[in-house]
């Protein structure tokens, strides 16, 4: 596997794979592929940390970050990472390749001198890449809860000790429904179904820590 920076000519392959990564997943449908079109025009989007596996000359994986940022307490103000889409083709999963993808990118996200890492995500899937519940890091949403699917990583360790945290994510997840469902239009169609991991997504979506 060859892991490298996504190029232009690579984003409709890109499109694609993420389409066929989330298909149904998460929810009935999928709008990932629409996401990951907008987020490289957005100011927030941190170019250099977006990256492709490639595997026998074909693009089976990719991941992209933005900048988020945190609010303390005390009045400091920190940016951060979030990362997502994390796609992998449905045929190379559960085989290390999005592990190592990941770990890759994180690691160059470090050298760029970013200090943690906090996303939205299934705590199944990153718990063992060194994730941990918000909780432990003092970091909530605005609302000042600590949702279950709220999880942090600490690129250089204590960069987030003694001091409580409000997560801001980057407005670059914000999008037209109605936008992603005529970008949807130009790709092959994909039949919608229900599926029970539909219904963890929505377990994680809505859970909150006291």
């Amino acid at each position: 596997m060859t892991i490298r920076n996504e190029r232009p000519e690579d984003f409709r392959a890109v499109e694609e794979l993420t389409k066929k990564a989330f298909w149904n997943v998460n929810v009935p449908e999928c709008s990932e592929h629409y996401l990951v079109h907008i987020l490289r025009s957005h100011a927030d989007f941190v170019p250099e940390l977006d990256f492709v596996a490639e595997f026998d000359g074909k693009i089976i994986a990719n991941i992209m970050f933005t900048r988020s940022r945190l609010r303390g307490e005390d009045g400091t103000e920190k940016e951060v990472l979030t990362f997502g889409p994390l796609s992998v083709l449905p045929e190379y999963q559960r085989q290390g390749y999005g592990k190592a993808l990941l770990e890759y990118a994180l690691g160059k996200a470090a050298d760029m001198g970013f200090e943690a890492v906090v996303i939205f995500g299934n705590p199944e899937n990153y718990v063992a890449r060194g994730f941990k519940s918000c909780r432990r890091y003092n970091v909530a949403v605005s609302c000042g809860t600590y949702p279950v699917a709220l999880l942090v990583k600490e690129l250089k360790d204590g960069a987030l000790s003694d001091n409580k945290w409000i997560f801001s994510e980057s407005s670059a997840y914000e999008f037209d429904e109605k936008a992603a469902e005529e970008f949807d239009k130009s790709f092959p169609k994909m039949s919608e179904e229900r599926l029970p991991s539909q219904e963890l997504f929505y377990i994680y979506s809505n859970s909150r820590l006291c």
